[in-house]
């Protein structure tokens, strides 16, 4: 592999998908008590006393640690690592690269925001379109904690699920909830990675170097910006793979609407922020000094 096109973009994916993984292992409690409170319905319908189970982001990872132990905070670890080595690598590593193919490899200076989007739009589409599988069996496990009490699990692991949703359901069913995870990765993909290099450009420009203090904030920043653009696509996502009731996209959204009202689409906004704030912090920091490190 000596084109150096190919040589950038290897070490691209290599740099994103270390990051993305550590990230995703730092930050998989927030995203497991992110999706119970996504998964958790209107007061009345989880229990018969009219209260929800969980309360908040602090109140549900010490329900869950008290109730299923807390090694069930880190349940669906081994998907969402299968799920960042594809996911993370592509869509990072791609990004770049599809950034110089739209502007002309010629192009000199700052690339358009508009460019910088669509980059980001097509690389989180087609990266998780690779990757749903995965993103699916994880939602699955982080959702067995949610079944009734006495109600039987369906799934002993990663590996397991995988067999079971493919004997029971079928290859198609490894894609379920695609529509909404492409719309919620590809917005979620570019308010990220542009606003990350938006912020991280304006920052640099004020007088400030690029080091670990710019790519935390340029983290802070993408993170807020990608859970208030992506929070409605993320709870239809989180219900499409969770709960198999729903018929289509189309019919998830409406449920929720007119059941749960809008702000229903900004359940678990507290714990998604903190998850994925940190998670954007704790993953370029780390891509970033991976980067410098691989090449010297």
């Amino acid at each position: 592999m000596s084109d150096p096109n190919q040589i950038s973009f290897a070490l691209s994916f290599l740099c994103s998908a270390f990051a993305a993984c550590f990230a995703e292992f730092c930050t998989i409690p927030l995203d497991t008590a992110k999706v119970r409170l996504q998964l958790q319905k209107r007061a009345g319908v989880d229990d018969g006393v009219g209260l929800p189970k969980y309360k908040g982001m602090l109140s549900t990872i010490k329900t869950i640690a008290r109730e299923e132990g807390i090694s069930a905070l880190w349940k669906g670890i081994v998907p969402g690592l299968h799920r960042q080595c594809l996911y993370g690598g592509l869509r990072i590593g791609l990004y770049d690269p599809v950034k110089t193919f739209l502007v002309g490899s010629a192009f000199v200076g700052e690339v358009p925001i508009y460019h910088m989007i669509l980059a980001a739009l097509l690389t989180g589409a087609l990266a998780i379109t690779i990757a749903n599988p995965t993103d699916l069996v994880k939602v699955r496990l982080q959702s067995e904690g949610h079944l009734p009490s006495g109600v039987p699990r369906r799934y002993s692991g990663a590996i397991d699920a995988y067999l079971t949703i493919l004997r029971q359901e079928g290859i198609g069913a490894l894609w379920t909830g695609l529509g909404p995870n492409i719309a919620r990765n590809a917005i979620i993909n570019a308010a990220e990675l542009a606003s990350y290099d938006k912020v991280k450009r304006v920052i640099t420009l004020l007088g400030f170097m690029d080091n670990v203090y710019t790519h935390l904030l340029a983290g802070l920043g993408a993170g807020l910006f990608a859970v208030f653009i992506g929070s409605p696509v993320d709870v239809v996502k989180s219900r499409m793979m969770g709960d198999s009731t729903y018929k289509s996209t189309f019919d998830c959204f409406l449920k929720t609407l007119l059941n749960e009202g809008f702000l229903a689409f900004y359940k678990g906004f507290l714990p998604n922020f903190g998850r994925v704030g940190a998670w954007n912090v704790i993953m370029f920091l780390t891509f970033e000094q991976a980067k410098r490190f691989l090449r010297g």
